[in-house]
């Protein structure tokens, strides 16, 4: 495993952006199990982060501390200075599930309705004709390849569908950190590439912080700064371009190319300690 145990800290004295994220020491415990181990990161405004890792290496146990969803069994996050779920935060962070397309079907409203509740904050939540509300709402539908069915119940859609519209509803909001679980699950390539082209555009052109997990390493090597492979404990953390190779990560980890379309990572050994 030493190809894969690097460590690079890109969040220096070199970085002039102030820092939103802080996880100091982080230790988390699910079903009596060690999950996350001595978890330290800091994510600085305006980065866009791959976080990967094989199934079950803590990487929505992560995303879930991040959001206050899951307490520490040790160690401490600050997210804008703030301890996890604190009101201070609110709105100030976009999620997105990896059950994003498992809506109740109870729901009753159109594609446009939810993307548009994405967008509503106290400042707005009475202006029903904010055209700049409107604006972002269409294009994010757009960017996600929706706008046939944007009138259309979320209820009746596929299970894609659903995700796609979950995933414009976050697009569409005005928060600073977007927190992404698996947002490319589902997505043909032209909705695919469309948004991986919007969340590029959103990191470099209005500033917005990423974090996303994938399991597609070609479109994490195509739009993310940095890269995290994770497994209980940060194996590696640095420059996209230092990451190893895919016939090399490929080899010593068990991902699987799939001819010339993206590679994934597939069910993994565990990580022997070293």
């Amino acid at each position: 495993m030493a190809g894969i145990k690097v460590e690079i800290n890109t969040n220096d004295d070199e970085c002039c952006e102030p820092s939103i994220l802080e996880v100091s020491n982080l230790s988390v415990i699910r079903s009596g199990k060690l999950v996350l181990e001595d978890i330290n990161l800091t994510v600085h405004k305006g980065e866009f982060i791959g976080l990967v890792g094989p199934n079950g290496s803590g990487k929505s146990t992560l995303l879930l501390s991040l959001l206050g969803v899951l307490k520490p069994h040790k160690g401490s996050i600050e997210i804008f200075g703030n301890k996890p779920n604190s009101r201070n935060f609110f709105g100030r962070i976009g999620w997105v599930s990896q059950a994003a397309s498992n809506l109740p079907s109870q729901v009753k409203l159109t594609v446009r309705e939810l993307v548009r509740l994405g967008t509503i904050s106290g400042s707005n939540i009475f202006s029903f004709h904010d055209n700049g509300s409107n604006e972002k709402v269409t294009r994010a539908i757009e960017m996600v390849g929706l706008e046939d069915v944007e009138h259309v119940d979320v209820s009746r859609l596929s299970g894609g569908q659903r995700q796609r519209a979950v995933i414009a509803r976050a697009l569409a909001t005005e928060a600073e950190f977007l927190l992404l679980d698996e947002p490319l699950v589902g997505m043909d390539n032209n909705a695919r590439n469309s948004l991986l082209k919007l969340l590029d555009q959103l990191c470099h052109e209005v500033g917005k912080t990423i974090l996303m997990v994938s399991h597609d390493l070609t479109a994490i090597r195509q739009t993310a700064h940095r890269m995290i492979f994770l497994e209980e404990k940060i194996r590696f953390d640095g420059p996209t371009h230092l990451f190893p190779d895919l016939e090399t990560l490929a080899g010593l980890r068990g991902i699987t190319p799939t001819h010339e379309g993206p590679i994934h990572i597939h069910s993994i050994p565990r990580l022997e300690e070293v």
